[in-house]
Order: structure tokens, then sequence, then C-alpha cells
């Protein structure tokens, strides 16, 4: 899991500002691109008002920024105090609530997959990528800019989902990364970068930042970088922000009630939501009692293994809960078809394919299954876990009581058809089997005398266990000899 800003170190203090205040490239660079208008993914953090500026000085071009409301959790109206302050122009400062269209058409289609990177983490930061790479282009094209710019590092994830979802959506546009352009490649450098221009820093960033980056939004808050990139260092109790301690969580379980409309939570608790009010409401709920608290050592698209800890107590209920629902919906095969793809939808998502033809094929097919998966699910909560108490469709259920009973069945299902069930899928597991013994038997009787030793007889017949085996598949009877013709009587 990558992060848009550059991971803070662990308690790095600042050195005094005597370095270099100005960006230089990192390398020798070919001619500057010629960019008039750059479109920049905008938090109103350090790093982002950084290079706002940078992108001002170092390819005189005008910037417009463009700030998400996801759910992080924070204001995101002093963005735009901070770029007018920097220069920008009111008309070019986009600021968007999208928490709804995240969940409605991000979130929500990723659990109708059951999505898991590496059969544990629930792709928080992944699913964000996407729209906000859609959002770039869509106000590129409404401003005419020719470029677009974000704050993801060259080491990371997030690179690759902006960029492969900007190329995807519009071919020719010129992408600006500058943590593979400049070489402000230390805090040091950055603060120093800051103070030569104006740009306000907080208390905190100056004494070194967090331990650790973050990662917030509706459906996630992640964790990686500084005191975290040694995998065997436990977190301080004090880094979780969602989500209570499974041991400081309630004595009490909670039951709740899901209500899912193909495949979707329409309502909880019998009380309608909107899908971003569904996705906050079991946040807070799965939060309280400690559930979906995950460390994990990653494999990152560009090559390198990462440790991040992620707290995503929403998506963790989701996930129980609609994998509950489609167990009395889904036919057994179609059921098992999904689990064999869903390594791969989610691999899709983590690698920033969400715009791939192969994605939207795949979710045509998820969601088309997804057409009977209605009723109620309800899940017990206790102190970190989840447990399913109880699941019904009352139009679309496959469970049928009279044929699962261990009680008289009335004849709904005729036990005895089971013998040749079984041998019929029993066949090639018998004639290999026999197959085998007759190998081994051949290969006892051809094993070469020693030297000086008297040749051994051929090998006896295959011992009872090779006999029994042999027997398991009886062999032809042997043809009656031909009678012969009688004689006929005389006339």
């Amino acid at each position: 899991m990558s992060k848009t800003a550059k991971p803070a170190k662990a308690l790095v203090k600042a050195a005094p500002v005597k370095a270099a205040v100005t960006a230089k490239a990192a390398k020798p660079a070919a001619e500057p691109q010629k960019i008039k208008k750059v479109v920049l993914a905008y938090s109103g953090g350090l790093d982002t008002s950084i290079i706002l500026k940078w992108l001002q000085d170092e390819y005189n071009c005008e910037v417009v920024t463009f700030t998400a409301d996801i759910g992080q959790g924070e204001e995101i109206e002093p963005a735009r105090a901070k770029a007018i302050k920097l220069g920008i122009k009111p008309e070019n400062i986009f600021i968007e609530d999208l928490r709804e269209e995240f969940v409605r058409d991000y979130v929500f289609p990723m659990f109708r997959a059951n999505a898991l990177y590496e059969g544990e983490y629930l792709l928080g930061t992944s699913i964000a990528r996407p729209l906000i790479a859609k959002r770039l282009i869509e106000i590129a094209k409404k401003t005419k800019g020719d470029a677009i710019s974000h704050g993801a590092t060259g080491k990371g994830n997030d690179q690759v989902r902006f960029e492969l979802g900007a190329y995807a959506l519009l071919p020719g546009v010129k992408v600006i990364a500058p943590w593979r352009e400049w070489d402000l490649l230390s805090r040091e450098k950055l603060l120093a970068y800051a103070d030569a221009h104006k740009i306000p820093v907080d208390f905190k960033k100056r004494k070194g930042g967090a331990p650790y980056s973050m990662d917030a939004n509706l459906l996630h808050i992640s964790y990686e970088g500084g005191v975290l990139e040694d995998p065997n260092f436990e977190p301080e109790a004090n880094m979780w922000r969602l989500t209570v301690s499974p041991e400081k969580a309630p004595s009490k379980p909670q039951v709740i009630e899901l209500t899912y409309a193909k495949g979707d939570v329409v309502a909880i608790d019998g009380v309608k939501l909107s899908p971003a009010q569904v996705l906050t409401k079991l946040n807070e709920i799965g939060g309280k009692h400690g559930i979906g608290r995950l460390d994990k050592v990653e494999n990152r698209y560009v090559g390198m293994k990462s440790r991040g800890c992620y707290e995503t107590p929403g998506g963790t209920i989701l996930l129980s809960g609609h994998r509950a629902i489609e167990s009395i919906t889904l036919d057994r095969e179609v059921l098992s078809l999904k689990d064999d793809l869903m390594p791969r939808y989610a691999r899709l998502i983590y690698n920033g394919y969400w715009f791939s033809p192969e994605r939207e094929l795949l979710q045509g097919l998820i969601d088309a299954s997804q057409a009977t998966v209605n009723g109620k699910v309800r899940l017990k909560l206790y102190k970190g876990t989840i447990m399913c108490v109880g699941r019904e469709s009352a139009t679309d259920s496959l469970f049928d009581a009279k044929i699962s009973t261990f009680d008289d069945d009335g004849g709904a299902y005729n036990q005895a058809d089971a013998a040749g069930f079984i041998k019929l899928n029993a066949l090639r597991l018998r004639i290999g089997a026999n197959v085998q013994a007759k190998r081994l038997a051949a290969a006892k009787g051809a094993k070469p005398a020693a030297r000086g030793k008297k040749v051994a007889k051929p090998a006896a017949a295959p011992k009872a266990a090779t006999a029994s085996l042999l027997k398991a598949v009886p062999a032809p009877k042997k043809a009656a000899a031909p009678r012969k013709p009688a004689a006929r009587k005389a006339a």
C-alpha cells in the first residue's frame, strides 16, 4: 500500500534551514515539456502545497487544484484558503464531496466480489484511487488543462494507480510526478523549500511529524512507513484511530441485521440508508467492538514488500454479511466460480487496473450473479469477532429444509442414490490405485540380483493388501467355451 504523501521518517528533527531552497531535477532532464495548465490532486497538506509551488516555478504554468472528500474525516475547506494564498484563482479551485459516489460506484461493486488482496487486505486505499483519477481527468477536460499531477512517491503503488487510470480515460494526457523529478528527497530539504517560499508548516511537521504515514477514507485508515518499517515492531496502542482494542471492547455482544438488495446493503436494523450512510454506520458499530484491525506485510506491484497496518471496521462487517447472504442465495458452482475469480479481481484493483477491459468484464459477471442476492443477515459482534447467527431470503433462498433434514424427509431425497454417485466419482481413483499396485508389483519383480548371489526367483503374487486393491475393480469373467453342435439324428 502506498500513500500520496512521502512516508514520514520516525522522529527526525529538521536541520537548521540552510539547505538548498530550490528544487532541481534529480537527473539532467531533457527540455521541459511545455505545460500551460496542470490539474493537481491537492490535499492542502505540506507535501502537496510544496508541489503546488514547485509546479508554478518549475513549469511556469497555471495550476488547478482538486480536493476530494472521500470520508477521510478532515475538513477540506481549509484547502481553499491555502490554495488562494499560493496564488490559485478561485475559479481554479475544485473541492468536492464524493462520499456517496465513492461507496456506491467503487466500494459496493468491489464487495460484491468479496475482494481480498493476498487473502487479507480489503483494498481501502486501492479502491479510492480510480475515483480521484477520474475526477482529475474530468476537471482537466473542463478547464482545458493539458496535464495532471499527483503527490505519490516513486516507490509506491499509488503512482501506478493514478496514472493507469488517467491514461485509460485520456490516453494523451501528460502526467507530472514531482517525486520522480525533483531532489527534495529529505524532510530537511522539504522544510527549507517551504520556509523559502513562505509555505506554512505546523509545529508537528517541523519537529519530525508522525512516526508513520497515514491514508484515510470512508472505507479505512492505513498506517505505514517510519517506525512501522520494521515488520517485527508492534504498533503502539494509541496508533489505532477507528477501533478500540478488542480487549477493551464491550463485554456484551451486539447483534445487527443487514438487509441486502442485489448484493448491496440497503438497510441496517430495518432503517434504510444510502451507501455512504451504510458504511459510516458500520464503521461506528464495528469500531466500538474492535473489529477490522490488520497488520500485514504485502507485495507491492512495483516489486518490494511493504508492511502496513489497517483499520477497516465497516468493510470487515460488509464482507462477513455478504458471504453469509450469498451462502443461501447463490448456486454452488456460481459461488465457486466467483471464489476462483476473486484473487484475480482483487489484484486488478490493487495494481491499478480498475478501468481495464478485463476488470469491467469481470464486474459484469459478478454483478449478474447478484440478481438473487436478496435477504437479511444477522451478525453478532463481540470483541473483534463477527459471527453470523441468522440468514434468510424470502424470495431467493436455495436452502430446502425438506431435503436437508436429518429426519424423515418423506421421500424428497433417496439416500440409496448416493451409492452410485460415490462409485462413479471414485472410478478414476480405483483405476489409478489398480495401475499403481501393478506398477509396484512389477518393480519388485524386476530388481537386479547382487553380484555373487543367486538370481532371485520371480516375485510372488502381490501381497494381500495389493491383491485387495486389484479386486477393487472386478476382472471380466472368462467367456464359456462354445458348445459343439449336437450330432444330427438319423432321419
